[in-house]
C-alpha cells in the first residue's frame, strides 16, 4: 500500500469514526450514514488512491472531469459515482449516462432533460432535490429560506416526481459558510423540517435521504439527520480549484 493510500485510509477511518460517534449521540444507527468522498478537482492518482483506501462513493462537481475519471477507473466497478455540483442543462446527458446518483437537482428544466436522456439510456437516475436555505444569491437550489412559502414549491416538485426516469430520494443543501459547525446546525434542522413537510405532501415518495455536511461540519449534520455527508478536504487534502468551461 502506497504512502498516499495509507494516509487517505487513516483519515477515512477517522472520519467514519466521527460519523459513528455523531450518529450514536443522536440515537441513530451509524450504518444509516453514507460517506461521500469528494474528489472534485483532484488528480486521477489521488482519486485512485481514495478508492484503494476504501472509499465506496466518490463525489464529483464537474461532469467532464467525472466522466474522465469514471472511464479511467472503470475496473473499480463497485464504486458509486455521485454528481454533487451544479449541472448545466447542456451537461445533462453526461450525468444521465454516467453517474449513479445526482445530489444537486435544482430545477424543472434540468429534470426534464435528465429524464429524457435517462429514457434514451434506459436507466433510472436516483436524485436529490437541492434547496437554498440561506438565501444566498451564489448558491443553487430552489429558494426555501422562508418556511411560510414552502407551499409555492409544490407544483414544480410534483412535476419532477411524475417524471418516469428520475427517482426522487430526498433533499440536499449547502448552508452558508460560518466560522463554527454550530453555525450550520439551524440550516440542517430546516432541511429536516422540509423533508418532513414534503413527506406529508407527497406520501407516495420516499424522501428518506438527506445530503448535508462537509469536512467542516459533518458531525453536526449527522446529529441532525444526514444520510449522506460530503467530505473532501479532510480526507484527500486541498484541491486545485478550477472554473468549469462554459
Amino acid at each position: 500500500m502506497s504512502e498516499l493510500v495509507e494516509s487517505i485510509r487513516a483519515r477515512y477511518l477517522e472520519t467514519l469514526e466521527g460519523i459513528a460517534s455523531a450518529a450514536k449521540r443522536a440515537g441513530r444507527d451509524p450504518a444509516s450514514v453514507k460517506l461521500v468522498v469528494v474528489t472534485k478537482a483532484q488528480p486521477l492518482e489521488v482519486t485512485r488512491a481514495a478508492i484503494e483506501a476504501g472509499a465506496k462513493i466518490l463525489g464529483e462537481n464537474y461532469p467532464e472531469e467525472g466522466v474522465m475519471k469514471i472511464q479511467a477507473l472503470h475496473e473499480f466497478s463497485a464504486v458509486e459515482w455521485h454528481m454533487i455540483g451544479h449541472v448545466q442543462s447542456r451537461k445533462a446527458q453526461q450525468v444521465a449516462f454516467n453517474f449513479n446518483f445526482l445530489h444537486s437537482l435544482d430545477g424543472l428544466k434540468l429534470a426534464k432533460r435528465l429524464d429524457r436522456f435517462c429514457g434514451d439510456a434506459r436507466r433510472i437516475l436516483p436524485v436529490l432535490l437541492e434547496f437554498n436555505l440561506g438565501g444566498e444569491q451564489s448558491k443553487g437550489g430552489w429558494p426555501a429560506s422562508d418556511e411560510t412559502r414552502w407551499q409555492e414549491l409544490l407544483t414544480e416538485i410534483s412535476e419532477i416526481i411524475a417524471l418516469p426516469n428520475l427517482k426522487v430520494r430526498g433533499l440536499m443543501t449547502m448552508p452558508p459558510l460560518g466560522e463554527t459547525p454550530e453555525f450550520s446546525r439551524p440550516f440542517f434542522q430546516k432541511l429536516k423540517r422540509l423533508q418532513e413537510y414534503f413527506s406529508v405532501q407527497f406520501p407516495q415518495v420516499d424522501f428518506s435521504e438527506l445530503s448535508m455536511g462537509t469536512s467542516f461540519d459533518y458531525e453536526a449534520a449527522v446529529e441532525e439527520g444526514a444520510t449522506f455527508v460530503r467530505v473532501g478536504t479532510a480526507l484527500v487534502g486541498s484541491r486545485e480549484y478550477k472554473t468549469e468551461v462554459v
